[in-house]
């Protein structure tokens, strides 16, 4: 093997992933490891998409999204459409991001008002109980 490869348990260990998850994305042709009888091999190339297929999974772009995106590096274009598909595609997912973190917020100081009013509400109790006894 040489050091511009990496072989499955490598590539599991530097990226944090399963060998099911690299299996899964060859699979959906998001990866194309060099094939030695049942080896695969990845190379440079592999551990770039790779990269950018976590990204975009944790931006929340979907495995066809990122899988058609990928495929637009080849156009020759000096990436001009790939980076400007990429930011528009962001574009939208940052604001569905935004919109969902405002959700939370608004949740999570709902859920913290009711939380201070139960606090206020067991410690009434209690000192009622107490001064019952």
């Amino acid at each position: 093997m040489t050091t511009d490869t990496l072989n499955i348990r490598e590539m599991c260990d530097a990226f944090d992933v399963t060998p099911r998850t690299l299996r899964f994305y060859e699979a959906k042709e998001l990866l194309f490891p060099i094939r030695e009888g049942q080896r695969r091999l990845f190379t440079r190339s592999d551990r770039a998409r790779l990269k950018l297929i976590l990204r975009g999974k944790r931006f929340g772009f979907s495995l066809e999204e990122i899988r058609q995106l990928l495929d637009l590096y080849a156009m020759g274009d000096g990436q001009l459409t790939q980076l400007s598909q990429t930011y528009t595609l962001a574009e939208t997912h940052l604001a569905d991001m935004e919109a969902q973190r405002a959700e939370l917020d608004e949740a999570i100081a709902e859920l913290k008002a009711q939380m201070k009013w139960g606090a206020a509400k067991l410690k009434e109790i209690s000192e009622q109980a107490s001064s019952a006894a």
